[in-house]
């Protein structure tokens, strides 16, 4: 029964005293509280969780989480004229985006008096960061995991328990909760979620610090979204941080930016926890079957004007 599993979890918790141990016990509600999907993969090879709708039950993680007082932070670059989506995002965010929890949101942007004015539920707060705008926006691209490194080390690791890094050009459209939490997230890419791992868009050349061999990879992980433990999302900028500049020093550019670097630690350092498609769609795709709840998506937009910064 529900309501015996959650006490047995709950004391499991409680007794341990361990946040690591704590997520374990919510992997546990996301697997077994409900019965899988038979339509869709709903665990990786190594195990972890890939989460749908209809693979676990949000009133007993939550009230699991409840319990304890995380405090979870979320990083939106809104750089150039990427400022014009944050309203949205913050706006729809506060409607569907870890309902009931402490979360802070840090923009960094380059013009922190546009950052708009959107009321926050009693428990969250929004910080402005400034960051310098470059010409190319994949400079842009290309400085993000070394300004979360830097602001990890100098104020996250004491702010809070757990971090996800979000793109600002989406929007929320229904519950996107605490069965996101985990040690490591990443989630699958909805434009190669059905593609053979050859076709994946992975760095091909062997003189980057990104590159995947041809028979190699498990899933195409979004440069959108990407989290976890604190301690492991600075781990993960550090290392594509470092690799960046090892490419930067050989004078090669990885195929997608720290969207390639991403995938190469994820493949080494495997997630300990993957989202489906539903927490981060394509809204120029048609939604199918398999999808029965798109919860973020982005805004359709024209590329080249908004990166003409």
């Amino acid at each position: 029964r529900p309501s015996s599993s959650f006490g047995t979890i709950k004391l499991a918790a409680l007794a341990l005293g361990s946040l690591g141990r704590l997520v374990l016990c919510v992997c546990v509600c996301v697997c077994s509280v409900r019965s899988p999907r038979r339509d869709v993969l709903t665990v990786t090879p190594w195990l972890a969780p890939i989460i749908w709708e209809g693979t676990f039950n949000p009133e007993v993680i939550d009230r699991i989480y409840r319990n304890v007082n995380l405090k979870i932070g979320v990083t939106v670059f809104a750089v150039g004229k990427y400022i014009r989506f944050l309203h949205g995002f913050l706006e729809t965010a506060e409607k569907h985006l870890l309902q009931g929890y402490q979360v802070h949101y840090y923009v960094f942007t380059d013009r922190p008096s546009d950052v708009p004015q959107v009321e926050l539920v009693p428990g969250r707060a929004l910080t402005a960061i400034q960051v310098t705008k470059y010409a190319r926006w994949q400079e842009i691209s290309l400085r993000r995991m070394e300004i979360i490194k830097h602001t990890i080390k100098d104020r996250l690791l004491q702010e809070v328990d757990f971090l996800y890094c979000l793109d600002v050009d989406m929007l929320f459209h229904h519950h996107w909760g605490a069965e996101v939490l985990g040690s490591l997230v990443a989630a699958i890419h909805p434009g190669y979620y059905k593609v053979h791992r050859s076709d994946f868009p992975y760095e091909r050349r062997a003189t980057s610090t990104a590159y995947v061999p041809i028979d190699q990879g498990d899933f195409y992980y979004a440069g959108a979204m990407f989290g976890g433990y604190v301690e492991n999302v600075l781990r993960l900028t550090e290392a594509c941080h470092a690799a960046l500049l090892t490419d930067k020093l050989n004078a090669i550019e990885a195929a997608w930016q720290e969207e390639s670097h991403l995938n190469r630690y994820l493949l080494d350092r495997k997630p300990t926890k993957v989202l489906s498609p539903e927490y981060l769609w394509d809204d120029t795709k048609q939604q199918p079957p398999e999808l029965k709840v798109i919860r973020f998506s982005t805004v359709v937009k024209n590329y080249a004007e908004v990166r003409d910064i």
